[in-house]
């Protein structure tokens, strides 16, 4: 965090200041800021929220052990530690990252760009981050920091030197994307795609439609949108974001984007392909599996333009990323079984393009594995969504399909169903039944995916996988 007195903090966030030891109002503080005890030491800001599990007030005296110079909390702590009582802890962390990013921005150079979309965000981060780094200090969320905690977090990382934050905006409800946002009013806001991904919080896909707006309606007058060309729930977003003097950017496979792609190939190896801009053709060949990706790279060289990169630098640099994230199609194993983990999440679209990349990298004579596990969040459309994993897997020609727990149970029977009786689905209670047969029945040339939503468990699953067969 950048430089700030004790008592600018305890402005910030509209809390009281009580001192201890040396301390006083004019005290400076600047480390790391956390709701994570485990990772406060010497001069570092606690911030103790309550959890479903535990509360961090039960750690306040620990991280003073540890050295941490204040702790913000909801409740006055015995502990030998300065301490600022606010009303709600995560809105005092929300307050106290939107008055940093405000300071930062006013003293600098500090651009900001938010992400959001059904899927991809993750991705979409880690491969803009990428570009940008090598223009200047960049900011973007560790893993997937992108709710109400998380996306405060990465902001508060920020210091007087940071060229570039780059914020991920999930959201489970109705105004989250919005809330967030507000705390930096991105000079650029990049929306993916509108799908069912959290639906069943939002109420219905037109409701998820309205949220993912929200980034939008965020976005500061004068600063650019980057919309997806292809999905006609976000080409309507075009409207608002014109509305409020906010310019238009499209990205796409189709002609009427801007930055686009043609001529793609997916292998085992990656995704190679061309990408269209300003007249002229540039390949690409992405290491990041999944033909999927292409619209996220598209995302994140779309936005690195607007804000000044060459598109070849651009390209250049997304070359040498050989995986998106942990967890997100990572390739384990060997060349013998192939293990590829994509289970931290998984939506109806995401589960859809994995499968296909499967299908997509998987040569003549090897073995298309599907390990699957339920995708959660999904309310209503749940068991639907689920049949329609099911029939794809099956015209996909995937020779083994293992679905793991109840809540993936009709997966299972719509495989079954669609004509994958003779043993080329099953079904297992628990992962630790699906490894003991997967054990036994992967060959010499499988491709085996692992797919499911974070919930679900199955990333480590994957991993164990990876570990046997490497």
């Amino acid at each position: 965090m950048i430089r700030m007195t004790l008592a600018e903090v305890a402005a910030a966030v509209s809390g009281t200041l009580e001192t201890a030891g040396p301390d006083t109002a004019e005290t400076v503080v600047d480390g790391t800021v956390d709701t994570d005890s485990r990772n406060i030491g010497a001069g570092d800001i606690f911030v103790a929220k309550p959890g479903d599990v535990t509360d961090g007030h039960l750690f306040v005296g620990s991280v003073a052990t540890a050295g941490a110079a204040l702790a913000i909390v909801e409740h006055l702590v015995d502990a030998p530690i300065t301490q600022i009582v606010v009303p709600d802890v995560v809105t005092a962390l929300a307050d106290l990252a939107r008055e940093v990013v405000a300071r930062v921005r006013a003293g600098g150079t500090l651009q900001v760009v938010g992400i959001t979309g059904s899927n991809g965000k993750t991705t979409t981060k880690n491969l803009l981050a990428r570009i940008l780094q090598d223009e200047g200090e960049t900011v973007a969320p560790r893993a997937s920091y992108n709710n109400e905690v998380g996306a405060p977090l990465t902001m508060l990382r920020v210091t007087a030197s940071t060229r570039y934050l780059v914020s991920e905006f999930g959201a489970a409800g109705p105004g989250q994307i919005a809330r967030l946002a507000g705390l930096v009013t991105p000079d650029i806001g990049v929306v993916l795609m509108v799908g069912l991904a959290h639906a069943g919080g939002f109420g219905g896909v037109e409701a998820t439609l309205k949220a993912k707006t929200e980034l939008v309606e965020a976005i500061r007058p004068g600063g650019v949108a980057v919309l997806n060309a292809d999905d006609p729930r976000v080409v309507t977003m075009a409207a608002v974001a014109e509305a409020r003097g906010v310019s238009v950017r499209w990205f796409g496979r189709g002609a009427a984007a801007e930055v686009r792609a043609d001529d793609v190939e997916v292998s085992a190896a990656g995704t190679t392909r061309v990408v269209v801009a300003e007249g002229e053709r540039m390949p690409l060949r992405l290491r990041v599996l999944g033909e999927h990706h292409v619209m996220n790279a598209l995302a994140a060289l779309s936005a690195a333009r607007e804000l000044g990169v060459d598109l070849r630098e651009g390209i250049a640099r997304l070359e040498t990323v050989e995986i998106a994230e942990r967890w997100r199609m990572q390739p384990l194993g060997s060349e013998r079984i192939r293990i590829i983990n994509d289970a931290y999440n998984a939506s109806p679209d995401s589960m859809a393009a994995a499968l296909r990349t499967l299908a997509q990298i998987t040569a003549p004579g090897q073995r298309k594995v599907a390990v699957l596990g339920a995708m959660s969040e999904l309310g209503e459309y749940a068991g639907e969504e689920h049949d329609r994993v099911g029939l794809l897997a099956v015209r996909l020609r995937i020779e083994r399909i293992v679905v793991i727990g109840q809540d993936a149970r009709r997966l299972f029977i719509s495989a079954i169903g669609e004509g994958s009786w003779d043993g080329e689905a099953v079904f297992f209670e628990t992962a630790d039944e699906a490894y003991d047969y997967l054990l036994g029945e992967l060959r010499d040339g499988d491709r085996v995916l692992v797919k499911s939503s974070n919930a679900a468990g199955l990333r480590h699953l994957g991993d164990r996988l990876g570990e046997s067969f490497s």
